[in-house]
């Protein structure tokens, strides 16, 4: 089993929100881009939230995020997992990513949005109580995931709508 590693963050020192993940999947790992499944709801959701085509060029759709001010990372900066599963994760291979370090180069970050449980439930574990997290809201999104298919596209990007404030 090969050993699975985070991307660094889509970011500028403007972002006020971040939407945090777990680990990228293979597909994503592969392509070397967050959310690259084909299936996988974040850039349709993103694309609609932000009025820009969630089939424009990777890069295209970098910019629109940074030019939105919302920043994409991940909770884990590698793990050990077979496959794409979050539930694979083997625990004794957890390594999390700097947030101490993230949060000092992006002092203007006030929202965090868990893309799913598992993103939210290691941040939890690992990383918030050594931080200080007084000043920003923390709230779990449903996971844009094609494993996560209880809610419909729809359902859900009604759900993230919050994310841009929009009703």
């Amino acid at each position: 089993m090969a050993e699975a590693r985070s991307f660094p963050p889509i970011a500028t020192p403007e972002a006020h929100c971040l939407i945090l993940g777990s680990m990228p999947g293979q597909a994503s790992l592969v392509a070397g881009q967050y959310y690259a499944h084909p299936r996988n709801a974040f850039w349709p959701i993103m694309g609609k939230l932000l009025d820009f085509a969630p089939t424009a060029p990777y890069g295209e759709r970098v910019e629109s995020l940074k030019q939105a001010g919302i920043a994409v990372w991940d909770v884990l900066e590698s793990c050990f997992r077979p496959g794409s599963l979050d539930a694979d994760i083997e625990p004794a291979s957890i390594r999390v990513n700097d947030f101490a370090g993230f949060f000092a180069e992006h002092p203007k970050i006030k929202q965090i949005y868990f893309n799913g449980g598992m993103a939210e439930y290691s941040f939890r574990k690992h990383v918030q109580a050594h931080l200080d997290l007084t000043n920003i809201t923390c709230q779990r999104l449903p996971s844009s995931s094609p494993a996560h298919a209880s809610l419909s596209f729809s359902e859900k990007y009604e759900i993230w709508k919050k994310l841009a404030g929009k009703k």
